[in-house]
This record gives C-alpha cells, sequence and structure tokens, in this order.
C-alpha cells in the first residue's frame, strides 16, 4: 500500500466533477493521482520536487491514489469514507470545498447549509451525513477553531454565524451553490455580515 510519494510534479489538471489530478514521477515511474481541488496550487511548479500523503483505495476494477498535502488531510479522507454513503469521490469533494477544521466546525454546529455547497450534496443528503460524520470525525469542542461553538445548533461563534449570514444573502439573491461556495472561499476570516457581502458581491459581479 502507498502511503506517501515524493518526486517530481510533470502534470496537472482539473477533472470533470470539479476535483484535480496530478502526475508524480518517482524513480521513472510516473503516478496519477487525484487530490482535492486545493492541492492542485499546492504541488508546486511542473518540473519541481513535490510530496503527497497517499491513501490508496482499492477496487475490483481499479486501484486508485488519493493524494493530500497534509497527514491531517488525509486522516479526515480516510474517516469520510469510513461513514456509511460517503464514497471516495464524495469525500475528496467535500475537502475540496471544506478543510478538515471547517468540516469539523460545519458538523460540530450541525450546518447543514455548509454541507450543501458541496456539488451533488442536497439538503437531505447533507442531513443525513451530518448525523454520519458526528460518529465519525474527531470533534474537539475545546479545540481553538471551535471554541464559542456548540456542539448541536447553530454557532455562536461570530465569524462562523457572519458568513452563514453571507451565504443566506447570496442564495436569496439568486446566486447558485457553485457560485457562493467561491465567494465564501475568498472572503477574509473576519468582518461584519455588511462588509463581507458587499466583498462577495463584488467579486461574483466581476465573475459574471
Amino acid at each position: 500500500m502507498i502511503g506517501s510519494l515524493r518526486g517530481v510534479l510533470l502534470d496537472r489538471s482539473v477533472r470533470r466533477d470539479g476535483s484535480g489530478e496530478v502526475l508524480v514521477e518517482v524513480a521513472g515511474v510516473g503516478y496519477r493521482v487525484v487530490v482535492p481541488a486545493g492541492v492542485l496550487g499546492q504541488v508546486g511548479d511542473l518540473g519541481a520536487p513535490t510530496f503527497l500523503h497517499v491513501h490508496t483505495h482499492v477496487r475490483e476494477d481499479a486501484i486508485i491514489l488519493f493524494g493530500f498535502s497534509t497527514r491531517e488531510e488525509r486522516a479526515c479522507f480516510e474517516m469520510l469514507i469510513g461513514a456509511h454513503g460517503v464514497g471516495p469521490a464524495v469525500g475528496l469533494a467535500l475537502l475540496s470545498v471544506h478543510s478538515p477544521a471547517a468540516l469539523r466546525r460545519a458538523v460540530a454546529t450541525d450546518d447543514a447549509d455548509a454541507l450543501t455547497l458541496v456539488p451533488g450534496i442536497g439538503k437531505k443528503t447533507a442531513a443525513r451525513l451530518l448525523i454520519e460524520l458526528k460518529a465519525r470525525l474527531d470533534i474537539d469542542l475545546d479545540a481553538p477553531e471551535l471554541v464559542g461553538v456548540g456542539a448541536v445548533g447553530a454557532a455562536t461563534g461570530g465569524s462562523l454565524a457572519v458568513r452563514g449570514e453571507v451565504r443566506t444573502a447570496l442564495a436569496g439573491l439568486g446566486y447558485g451553490a457553485d457560485e457562493v461556495r467561491a465567494a465564501l472561499a475568498a472572503l477574509p476570516e473576519e468582518g461584519t455580515v455588511e462588509d463581507l457581502l458587499r466583498s462577495a458581491l463584488r467579486d461574483l459581479a466581476t465573475q459574471r
């Protein structure tokens, strides 16, 4: 079982489902590795050395390598695919939209709306995933990113509540899930609802 790869980055591309794929050459052998979208910008330049933490997924018809920038991302992915109804595709999609810390926040606060930002996950699926993931993810409510956040119900942490309001406002203005997800990802961590909404609308206006 392959647990990591260190080699030269030969190629990278975006897959049709929004995830990424890289080609890493190790000792003359090129390994195709599927990665979360965010990893594409972290693996370095073509022709440069790169390193990935790898999960080897074995199916009857294929062996697929999933790569991650950190050990935490790989561990989170492995916990995700251990949940009922969460296969590698869904696990990768979740980590393409949310970092492990953001995903734990969403699960700890029952934030189904955050999960619906992931392509292919609707409200019913998000509600089911919250139940499944509570039993799988290692959620420490004393962790810095969760301080002030209740284990059940809406977040009481200021920034999380603000971003939730911005997300609701953008959806109410008619923006699609992909547009909302991209706009939220580009926002700073802190700010008022008005400031962040104004910033998101500016970004969205330039993309249309």
